[in-house]
Parts: C-alpha cells; structure tokens; sequence
C-alpha cells in the first residue's frame, strides 16, 4: 500500500513533466544513444569476426570478452569526451559533427592497437581482438553517422510537411542560391523551397542546387497553383535590378505573395553569409512598389546652404518634419531646433535622434506656433538661420468640420513664423505646401493657399525694399507613403482586421511619393529659389486608390473581393476625386533638377492681401465657421466646396 502511494505521489510531481516540452536530447542523451551503438557495433564484430575468422590463427587474448567490451567502451567514452560528439544538436547536425565523431572512433581504434601492440611485445600476449578492433571502428561509425543523419532527415521531413508554405526564388544568381541553400540546410525555416524563376533572357529547365529553374510565363503559374506555391522570394539584389511597380506586378495579379529578405553588401562567398540574418524573410511592402527611382540632388549647394548653420523645423515630430530632421544631419549644421506641440512624439524623436545622430547637436522645444509671442521668444532667443516650416493641419475631412482652427494654424501660424523669420534675420524659409492647394474644394487646401499667397506677396515687398531680405520658398507635393494618417496605414489596419477595406470611390487617384524623396526635393529646391517661388514637384503617375487597395490585399496574401471585401462609402466632405499640381491659369519653368519646376502664379498685393488674411484670422477667433470660410472664398476665388456643406457660399 505504501509502495502504491509513492508510485502516485511520483506520478503527480513534476519531475518528469519537461520531457513532453524538450525540442531536443540533451547531452546526456545524445552521448547514451552513442554508446548504445557502440555496444551493439562491438558485439556484431564479435560476431562477425567469429564467423569469418578463426581466431587461434591469431593467437588467444589474455582476457575474456566482457572485459574487452568494458576496455572498448571506457577508451570510447573517454574518445566521445575529447571531442565532444555529444554537444551538437542531432537535427541539425552538420559536417563538423560528422568529421568529430570520424576522430573519435579512428582514436579509440588508434589507442587499442597501439595497447595490444605495446602488450604483445611485453608479455606476448595480446588482450584484446585485433579483428574486433578493426572491425569495430568502420561499424561504429557507420551506426553514428546513420543516427545523425536519420534524425536530421527525419526532422527536416516532418518541419517540411505539407502545411510548410512552399515557395519559388525569383532570380538565379548568388544570392538567389543563398536563401535557397538556408531554406534547405536550416531546420526552422518556414518556407520549402521549390524552385528558381528564371530571368526574362535567361534559359531555363535546368537543375540549379538541386531545384529546377523555371521560365517566367502562363505555364509557371499554372504550375504553381496544381502545387499550391503561393509565395515568391525575391532577394534583395534582385529587388535592386528591377523595377518592383511594373515587374512584381505579375505575381501579384495572380496572388502570389511576394517575400525578400533584409539588404546584404557582400553576396560573394555564400558560406560566409549570416544565415541567421537571411532567415527574416517578410512580405514586401507596398511602399516598395510605388517607390520610383532614387531621386539625384545637388547635395554641395545643399551643404552650402546648411553646413555650420543654426536650423529650425517646426512641426519636427511629424511625418516629414522627423525625415527633413534626420536628413539635415548629413550636412552638419551647428544646431537643429527640433519646434514641435506635440509632446510625446517630440520625446520619441529625440531618443532616436540622439542614438542615430550622437554627436548631432539638438534642441527640442514645445511650442504652438499659434502663440505669435512664444513664437517670437524662440526667435529672438535661437537665432536661427534656415527655417522649415513643415507644422500645418493637414487631415481634409477633420478640417471641413473646424475651419476656424485650420485658419488659425495654418494661416495664422505660418505668418507669425514667417514675421518673425523677418525680424529676426533668417536667410531662407522653406514652406512645405500641398497639391490640395491648387483649385482648393476643401478647407485645408484653401488655408494652405492662403499661407502660399501671403508668403509671396511678403517676399515680393521686402524684396523690393532689399534684395538681401528673407527668401521665401514654397513646395508643393501630394500624398506621402506612410506618413501620419494616410491611406496605406488606415488599409494595413483594415487588412489585419479581416476587412473590409473602405474606398471612397472606385474612380479616385491620387499622387505618391515617399517620405525621404519628398525630404530630399524640399531640401534642394530650399537652394534653388532666389524667393516667392512656388516649386512643383514631379509626383510621377497618378494612383488610383481602388488598384492600391487590391494590390495590398494581394501582398497580404488574401483574395480581393473573396477574403478582404472592397466597400466605396462615397467621398468625404471637401474630397475630390483627383488631386492637381498646377492652377489651369499656372504654367511651369524647367530648373536645373528635373524633378523640380517652378510653378508661375498670378501675384497679389501684400498691403491688400495683409488686411484681409487679419480679418480672416481675427474672424476665425469667433467660432463663426460660415463667416470665416465666406472670406476664405474672397482670399482665394478659385475655392470651390465640393460634397460640402460650405457649397452654398459658392456662386450658384
């Protein structure tokens, strides 16, 4: 009864209770399995030998066989310890645990003979079985090697089972056969490898690492879809070759997903790449197909402009702020002035400056750019000499609902800075704008051309009074990828959600262009103005939005309209369906980027254009939003509301 008792108490603790979680043998386990194949490779060849040889011929050990056996074993353990044949993980068993175990049996061989050579000429006996031994060493590590080799085969077939997502590698070059080389040897990848895809002007049909390279055509989909591969790695060189928007198109028509890995120089030598790194295979972003080429800009005119110099950027924090930021610290100024009203994205973006730039010199300063006298004791106080002016209120449907606060930041906001940007000596103020500027149907297109008009028509004053005055520059540009509320994220969101992704409608485009090219352009064409320009910049083919839903859906490797549903919930208040660059009155001039052109717009009177932006701003203190957008419309004659309840303010 009392045995009974301690069985149950056995069974219910927890000593053995880790052995269903262990992913491996440990040491112990690996160096008994050994042994154990040692001792049935030592018992055959004493069957063996005994079988095909007779063993007078040779003479008669001095000792029995079980004690023969202990010898063999005690040499062996002792072998197994010098070399550690035990230490190694059996499923992921390499060549250099094969030649291990290969010296620690040629040893234990090596050190018996040599002990029955040393006791033949001592005594003239020899203890041991000269045949025993030589048979043993072959079939001990036949049996050791056959272990490590069942069990990495063995596992390597079970990680790789039919749920293993199989995947094709998109070029057949060096790094091509790298990832395939560590999806085959590692043993905790998550994609099978089943094939290369060969280039347009390549042949194809051949055997490459074992994998067939197949032609890019109609038949290599059909064939896919029959072997369920519905992922394509692309390496990263292979990225930097082709042009994602229209190459990779293909495979995302046909919903495969397309995957790559992180960015590596040296692709050389294959056997000296970190796998472990190669090993973080993701999808492709849909940022890395509307990317176009890397945009060339005059960097020592930049430098000119900012090396050694103090330069504030107001709005900091934000989307473009943050990248002008982190952009402007390639060129060295004396110090940047990080102005921001956001708290704890300024806080963030002062850790990360201060790791990416150590020997950068920052300082953050909370702000609203609202406050024209707090406004006027940074200038007076910082001195600085560039100033980028990216602060604004940018959402169109939230600024249709508060006009009154749109005016008062970015009108009201962007002339204190621009005033104070006079007072106080800067030599350039760089305004970044909108595309939504142009021909305005909302209220945050329209308060963004109103800031335009009253920066021109300051400049073209003072410039009249003296030509070293500050230098106001204007750039306009459309949507950014990824900035602070723009449409990618919201669709990321919605597709990690299950859906549905909302369009507004089916018709809509619009123009996109990455964070860091727009940066860059702001940046020089911050060098080109001699002032009162307005730079457009070239914003490529327009997007419609519809296509770019569908194409992320696809990436994310779900069905358009099957797995993710698409509903069009109409337009917003103040949306149009495309956005433009230029007035239909402005015309272009080329300048030495051509990414970048001067727009030519009608010039307004500053002395008029002063009276009546300060009505608009003293009305937009009174909460009257019919009021205040009424003399938006007189500011600006080409705003017209659309799908807005301000449309009837328009002239019928």
């Amino acid at each position: 009864m009392r045995n009974s008792n301690t069985f149950k108490e056995i069974q219910r603790s927890d000593i053995f209770s880790h052995i269903p979680q262990m992913s491996y043998l440990p040491r112990w386990g690996v160096l008994l399995m050994d042994m154990m194949l040692c001792t049935i490779a030592f018992w055959l060849s004493v069957w063996v030998g005994s079988g095909f040889f007779h063993y007078p011929t040779y003479g008669t050990p001095m000792i029995s066989l079980g004690l023969q056996y202990v010898i063999v074993m005690a040499v062996q353990l002792v072998a197994f310890w010098a070399f550690h044949t035990y230490s190694g993980i059996l499923r992921y068993s390499t060549f250099i645990d094969t030649v291990k175990v290969l010296l620690a049996n040629i040893s234990t061989s090596l050190v018996l003979i040599a002990f029955n050579i040393v006791m033949d000429y001592a005594i003239g006996r020899h203890p041991l079985l000269n045949t025993v031994l030589v048979i043993y060493m072959p079939t001990a590590f036949v049996f050791l090697f056959t272990l490590r080799v069942g069990v990495k085969t063995l596992s390597e077939t079970m990680e790789r089972s039919q749920f293993t997502p199989r995947a094709m590698i998109y070029g057949t070059q060096t790094a091509g056969l790298a990832i395939a080389k560590m999806l085959r040897s590692a043993g905790n990848t998550p994609y099978r490898p089943m094939g290369f895809i060969a280039d347009s002007n390549e042949r194809s049909g051949y055997e490459l690492a074992g994998l067939t390279v197949r032609a890019l055509n109609e038949k290599l989909f059909d064939w896919m879809k029959k072997r369920n591969i519905r992922h394509v790695i692309v390496s990263p060189l292979k990225m930097s070759s082709l042009n994602p928007a229209k190459d990779l198109q293909i495979f995302i028509d046909h919903n495969i997903r397309i995957l790559t890995t992180p960015y590596f120089k040296q692709w050389d030598n294959i056997d000296e790449i970190d796998m472990q790194r190669i090993g973080r295979i993701d999808s492709i972003h849909i940022e890395d197909l509307l990317e176009r080429p890397k945009i060339e800009i005059d960097t020592a005119n930049v430098r000119q402009i900012l090396n050694k110099r103090v330069v504030l950027v107001s709005g900091a924090a934000g989307s473009i702020g943050s990248e002008l930021v982190r952009q402007i610290q390639r060129y060295k100024p004396q110090v940047t002035i990080l102005l921001e009203m956001a708290e704890s994205p300024l806080h963030d973006l002062m850790l990360d400056l201060q790791s990416q730039f150590p020997s950068s010199r920052f300082i953050p300063i909370i702000a609203d750019i609202r406050n024209r006298e707090r406004i006027e004791q940074i200038f007076s106080e910082m001195r600085p000499d560039i100033v980028y002016h990216a602060a604004a209120y940018k959402h169109v449907p939230l600024m249709e609902s508060f006009p009154n606060e749109a005016i008062q930041t970015n009108v009201s906001g962007t002339k204190n800075m621009a005033d104070m940007s006079v007072k106080y000596g800067v030599s350039r103020f760089v305004m970044i704008s909108t595309d939504k500027a142009v021909n305005p149907t909302n209220i945050m297109g329209a308060s963004k051309r109103i800031a335009e008009i009253y920066v021109q028509s300051l400049f073209r004053k003072l410039n009249a009074q003296n030509a070293d005055c500050t230098k106001f520059i204007t750039t306009r540009f459309g949507n950014v990828l990824g900035s602070n509320g723009s449409v990618i994220p919201y669709f990321r969101k919605q597709i990690a959600a299950g859906g549905p992704v909302t369009v507004t409608h089916p018709d809509i485009i619009r123009y996109f262009m990455t964070i860091p090219e727009a940066c860059c352009l702001v940046m020089e064409a911050g060098t080109l103005g001699n002032g009162g320009e307005i730079f457009v910049f070239d914003m490529g083919e327009p997007v419609k939005i519809l296509d770019l839903a569908r194409n992320m859906i696809r990436l994310a490797g779900f069905t358009p309209d099957k797995d993710i549903p698409i509903i069009f919930t109409g337009l917003r208040p103040g949306e149009k369906l495309y956005e433009e660059l230029l007035n239909q009155k402005e015309t272009t001039l080329p300048t030495s980027n051509e990414k970048i052109m001067v727009a030519r717009v009608r010039e307004s009177d500053y002395d008029e254009v002063s009276k009546r932006i300060d009505k608009l701003i003293e009305t937009s203190r009174l909460s009257k939003p019919f009021t205040t957008v009424s003399l938006m419309k007189q500011i600006v004659p080409e705003f017209i509301s659309n799908n807005s309840i301000y449309e009837q303010l328009d002239p019928q």
